[in-house]
């Protein structure tokens, strides 16, 4: 059983406040979160009840040595190659957990590109502009938000591309 609350609600997190602060749109949805969940993304989707295409997942990786966060789709895999290009780098290569932990001040499983401890670049799958609402992880484990796609690529002056393979 999921619930649905308004940005108001209970769950107020750095991301809630900062897509608040830019005056973004937003619900927040609450889910009960599963730690063994082979694939976090996919068992958000379920939870909630919405395509796996409309919630996306929030990815910390490298490009050429420097810290970038990447958005989306929760049942698609990011390709290293397109990320890197998209960043103007030659290679990518996924952040270690510790390492995304610290930099975002978020719980992997929690971690959101909205309100992190440290603003990094962020580059959002282009395809999830075609929704008409998308889920984002709202900085906890267990809460995500929901908005419009173009809402989330102008919080968060992301770039939008063809990233995964």
């Amino acid at each position: 059983m999921t619930k649905t609350s308004v940005a108001k609600a209970a769950a107020s997190t750095r991301a809630t406040q900062a897509l608040a602060k830019a005056g973004i749109a937003f619900q927040t949805v609450s889910y009960t979160y599963d730690p063994g969940a082979e694939r976090i993304g996919l068992q958000a989707a379920e939870a909630i009840g919405e395509p796996p295409a409309r919630v996306l997942k929030t990815l910390m990786a490298m490009v050429d040595g420097r810290p970038v966060c990447v958005v989306v789709p929760s049942d698609r895999e990011v390709s290293m190659k397109k990320l890197a290009a998209t960043f103007g780098g030659k290679s990518a290569a996924m952040m270690r957990p510790a390492d995304a932990e610290r930099l975002t001040g978020y719980h992997v499983g929690g971690i959101s590109p909205f309100g992190q401890k440290k603003r990094v670049p962020v580059a959002m799958e282009q395809a999830a502009l075609a929704e008409p609402h998308v889920y984002i992880n709202g900085g906890q484990r267990g809460l995500q938000v929901r908005l419009d796609p173009a809402d989330a690529v102008r919080a968060l002056e992301a770039l939008t591309a063809s990233l995964t393979g």
